[in-house]
């Protein structure tokens, strides 16, 4: 499925300026039909498949206990 700028840069939550600048620097790939540039939506796939993977692991942290704390006396 392919989508355009606007698209795009909803499904990413970033400007469309952004996602333009990304387009010509070659870092996101599109197909230029004469008028608008198409955007294949799978290449974003492994993007969100790794957003979801962060923040399982960072609802992991916060959910980790708290060590109590080690009582530690001075011998002075």
């Amino acid at each position: 499925m392919y989508l355009t700028i606007k698209e795009t840069a909803d499904l990413l939550s970033m400007p469309e300026s952004y996602v333009e600048g990304l387009i010509l620097q070659k870092r996101i790939r599109a197909i230029h039909d004469g008028m608008q540039y198409l955007i294949n939506k799978e290449q974003f796939n492994t993007h969100f498949e790794q957003l979801e993977k962060y923040k399982k692991l960072i609802e992991e942290i916060n959910n980790e206990p708290i060590p109590e704390d080690i009582d530690i006396k001075d011998e002075d």
